[in-house]
């Protein structure tokens, strides 16, 4: 890529990691900077903090990261978009701290000249975020809390094959992970 395209694409891309824990994310904000008239579709994603998890009565969602990395990831997650995709802008942001329920944590906007594209690359970008990005979420409940891992992490760090469910891949296979490798091949292979 010549370097004229690098710092077109870089204007072209907005990547935040929100740490001020008062800070809520503005969809307009996002939505704003990739519209442009060239651009016949924009496609977004928010995902919000839901009120219950598996008949647990959800508090909050608290979020830590490792935010260079995650900034880096971002930015690099955003240019893999690009070279699979006919877009014009990508925007995402992401809170850590303390999320309420009914509050965004995660926000992508797409831009492109047809929606197809637009699409299928903002639904790639948050998969490759739950996939790939150093961001930790801990759910808090009613009666206490875990910190959680996103089954699209979980099927590419340990090759698991999730159970697919009517609202996506979950729940259907319970991990543990030891320290033997041979016990966790075991699993894997029963």
């Amino acid at each position: 890529m010549s370097a004229v395209a690098n710092s077109e694409e870089q204007e072209k891309t907005l990547v935040e990691i929100i740490e001020d824990g008062t800070a809520i994310i503005d969809p307009n904000k996002y939505t704003n900077f990739v519209a442009s008239p060239k651009s016949g579709a924009i496609a977004t994603f928010a995902g919000t903090t839901r009120d219950t998890f598996e008949g647990k009565r959800v508090v909050e969602l608290r979020y830590e990261a490792y935010v260079s990395m995650a900034i880096r990831r971002l930015k690099s997650i955003c240019s893999s978009a690009r070279s699979s995709w006919n877009l014009d802008s990508i925007a995402v942001a992401h809170r850590l701290g303390t999320v309420p329920v009914g509050e965004t944590s995660v926000f992508v906007a797409v831009s492109a000249v047809h929606r197809a594209d637009a699409m299928e690359a903002c639904r790639y970008v948050i998969d490759e975020i739950k996939a790939s990005v150093p961001i930790w979420k801990k759910e808090v409940y009613a009666n206490g809390e875990v910190w959680k891992e996103n089954s699209e992490f979980l099927e590419r760090r340990l090759g698991l094959e999730l159970e697919k469910h009517e609202h996506g891949y979950c729940c259907g296979r319970k991990v543990k992970v030891d320290d033997d490798e041979e016990k966790l091949t075991e699993r894997k292979n029963e």
